[in-house]
Order: C-alpha cells, then structure tokens, then sequence
C-alpha cells in the first residue's frame, strides 16, 4: 500500500475513533488497532498511540476528578496487577512478530467484543482477588497492543459499576496503564522516529473526533450507540483475523468463513438488543396508561 494510502487510513481511522471515545468515553484503541495493524506494524504504532492516549485519559480524568474517590477502592487492586504487566507486554513488542502481534490482538478482541454484546453477566463475588491477575492481563494486552478497553468493560459491567463510575474507572486505569507503557516504550527504545512521524495524521482526527462525539451522544442512546459501534468493531476484528490467518497460510480456504459466523452472531445478537429494548418501551408505555387515567381514556376513546 502506497504511504500516502496508509497516511489516509490512519487518519480518518483516527476520527472514526476519536468520535467513539468522545461518546462512549473509550474505544480509542479498540477502533483504531484493528484497522491500522492492516497497514502499520505494532512496534510502530503503538508509541505513537500511547502518546495520544496519554493525552486523552488525563483529559478523561481531569474531566471526572470529582467521582475519583468513590471508585479507587476498587481499581486499586487492578492496578496492583496492571503496572508489571504492561511492562510486560511492552517487552513482548519488541520481539513479537508483527503478524503475530495481530493474530494474538483479534484473537483476543474477538471473542470479548462478542460476550460484551450479549449483554451476559456471571458476577464475580471476590472481585478484589480477581482484580489483581486481571489486571495483569489487561496491563500485558495493553502493552502488546494498546487495547484495554474491551476487557475492563465486560469486567465492570459484570460487576456492575455504575455507568459514572464506571467512565472514573476506567479514566483511572487507562491513565495509569498509558503512561506505564510510555515510560516502558521509552526505555525500551521503541519511541522511534518512524513512530512520531504518524502522529502529525492521528492528532488532528483526536481533536475533531471527541467534540462530535460528545454532541453526538446527546442526541442518540448511548446503550444504542454502544451496541452498534460493537458491532461494527466485531466485524473489522473479524476481517483482520481472516486476513491474518491468510497471511500465516493458516485454513486459507475457510478463512473468510469466520467473518461470515462472525456476522451471523452479532446479527443475532444484535436483533435480540432491539427487539428487548422495543419490548421495554412498550412495558413502559403501557405502565405509563395504566397509571395515568387520562392517557388511558384517551386510548380507549381513539380506539
């Protein structure tokens, strides 16, 4: 692919993300890293990623600073588990293959974006003792890919954190984990030139992306929003998979497939989402009618 091509990519996948993240509160990483690994190895994006997202999760944090001592107690622990392993993952970058590094990235995302999307929920009762080698894992994926989103997201929401709580929450780590990996790429050498030389194309998509995604989720549901942006990132996931194993020469003749059994369960999925919540509405409107009499004459009187 031309340089200029792949310069292109990046940036409006930049936007794209940027827009998810100003929304939902996060998604950066988990929009952008499958996209651009078709197009730029690991050991060169990430640096450049992890300086964006050093920026955007102190802003995240600064912006909801008021909430941080409700829920240190319990991020905490996670963080215990989270500092060795993104120095970890930062390790394994810079001797991982980089088609390796991708096929460990959408094997992992994949299956994680599709429980977060059925909605299921298997509470953990000792969440501080799971906390600590969960975080060790999110902290190597994040080291490895700059990914941490997906994971923290099923974990509190299993748990379930409160939805301003779980935005702190996940300030709180992803402003720890990202300047961890930093420093880690920093003395690791992986800071390149190459590396900053994309930041000129990724920066100007950040800067855009988060004022429209903040106006964008006052005028749409954000549990819909959400749902459909999983889907989307399901389905690139997918397709970096299949390209990958075609790559690796790993079933190329059935490799497309996953993408095809991808698509079949988020739609799936995805019909169940609406169809639950328009049966919500209607339970809603319907207790509505009973409890005002009003409403229910004039239903009776139209019908």
């Amino acid at each position: 692919m031309a340089d200029g091509l792949i310069l292109i990519v990046l940036a409006v996948t930049s936007l794209g993300a940027a827009t998810v993240n100003g929304a939902l509160g996060y998604g950066y990483s988990s929009i952008s890293v499958p996209i651009a690994l078709l197009v730029v190895a690991g050991r060169v994006l990430n640096p450049a990623l992890v300086i964006v997202e050093v920026a955007i999760n102190l802003y995240a944090l600064l912006w909801n600073r008021h909430a941080i001592g409700r829920v240190l107690g319990r991020v905490l622990p996670l963080a215990v588990g989270l500092v060795p392993g993104v120095v970890v993952g930062a390790l394994l970058l810079g001797h991982v293959a980089p088609t390796s590094a991708k096929l460990a990235v959408y094997l992992i995302l994949l299956p994680l974006i599709l429980i977060q999307a059925s909605g299921r929920r298997w509470p953990i009762r000792g969440e501080r003792k799971a906390s600590v080698p969960l975080g060790a894992g999110v902290g190597i994926l994040y080291g490895l890919t700059t990914i941490s989103g997906p994971p923290l997201a099923l974990f509190w929401n299993n748990q379930g954190l409160a939805k301003e709580d779980f935005k702190v929450g996940l300030a709180i780590v992803r402003s720890i984990e990202s300047l961890c990996a930093l420093l880690a790429y920093a003395w690791l050498g992986l800071l390149t030139r190459e590396s900053s030389g994309i930041l000129p194309y990724i920066i100007p998509g950040v800067l855009i992306g988060f004022p429209i995604g903040h106006a964008l989720i006052r005028r749409v549901s954000s549990e819909t929003f959400r749902r459909v942006c999983m889907s989307f990132d399901a389905y690139l996931v997918a397709f970096g998979l299949s390209r990958t194993l075609i790559d690796l020469g790993i079933v190329p003749g059935v490799a497309y497939q996953l993408l095809v059994a991808t698509a079949i369960v988020d739609v799936n999925l995805l019909w169940s989402f609406f169809r639950s919540r328009a049966r919500a509405r209607r339970v809603a409107a319907d207790e509505l009618r009973e409890s005002d009499p009003l409403l229910s004459a004039a239903g009776e009187a139209a019908a």
